[in-house]
């Protein structure tokens, strides 16, 4: 078939270079960067640009941009998508582009189903997209309660395809609310973690617990403040609990109290 991707960065980059060396399909790919296009191109992980015009040749497309993006790219072009085609965004958040998009796609002859590949790097854009970056892990889908259960498993098959280990459905808000604690408050506790004076000394002093630390901190602020602020409600009540737990930690060093300190670590532990 015709995989449509909209986005060529380390995601929608990634894709691209997986469908070709993973499957048979024909991949038409667009970025606003006109280099990043002429790169996948040149290498062979796009057949073709996509257009407006060309959104109508394609029976998947993957859409991979930030969510507000994402969302808007699906209403303004509900109307070119291909009857019986597959519709798929592959934003962190899936609340706020599902609601998005819910209207404009209620009743169309094409399907759209949310998508969040659980992979990516410290790094972005089309230079740092791997076909083998979605190797594997984990593929969540929101479909609507109304999805036909065939498009799901045709969706599922596709991304099992790249080398996706599992494909695990869930709910808008059930992704949003586990998403908030295993990969967003992560981010920021790499963020405020790697803040310490100390760190600009860490040369010689630290190993792998600072490296898997510190990694993620690396990241583009303007897309995770965007991620952040789409699921504040979740993030923040993982965030208040953090810190929390942490002034347990705090209280006890400052009261000198083993006993606590070591219950503490005990509970982490088990």
């Amino acid at each position: 078939m015709t995989v449509g991707i909209v986005g060529l960065g380390l995601i929608g980059g990634s894709m691209a270079k997986a469908v070709k060396s993973r499957t048979d399909c024909r991949v038409l790919g667009f970025d606003r960067d006109a280099a990043s296009r002429d790169c996948a191109l040149r290498e062979g992980a796009c057949d073709g640009i996509l257009d407006s015009e060309s959104l109508g040749d394609c029976e998947l497309i993957l859409v991979a941009l930030w969510p507000g993006a994402a969302a808007d790219f699906i209403c303004e072009n509900a109307e070119r998508f291909a009857p019986g085609s597959l519709v798929s965004d592959l934003c962190g958040v899936k609340d706020y582009v599902c609601d998005r998009v819910r209207e404009s796609v209620a009743g169309r002859d094409f399907t759209f189903i949310g998508a969040h590949p659980m992979a990516g790097r410290e790094v972005s854009g089309y230079d740092s997209a791997l076909e083998n970056l979605f190797d594997g892990a984990s593929m969540l889908l929101t479909p609507f309660a109304d999805t036909p259960r065939g498009e799901v498993t045709r969706l599922t098959d596709f991304f099992l395809a790249l080398g996706f280990a599992q494909v695990v459905e869930t709910t808008p808000g059930e992704h949003d609310r586990v998403i908030a604690y295993t990969s967003q408050l992560a981010h920021i506790v790499s963020s405020a973690y790697v803040k310490s004076p100390t760190a600009e000394e860490h040369h010689g002093f630290s190993a792998g617990s600072y490296r898997d630390m510190t990694r993620v901190a690396r990241l583009n602020e303007e897309l995770w403040t965007e991620l952040f602020l789409e699921n504040r409600a979740p993030l923040k009540a993982e965030l208040d609990g953090l810190i929390a737990r942490l002034s347990d930690f705090s209280l006890a060093l400052g009261a000198n109290d083993a006993g606590t300190l070591r219950g503490l670590l005990r509970e982490g532990r088990e």
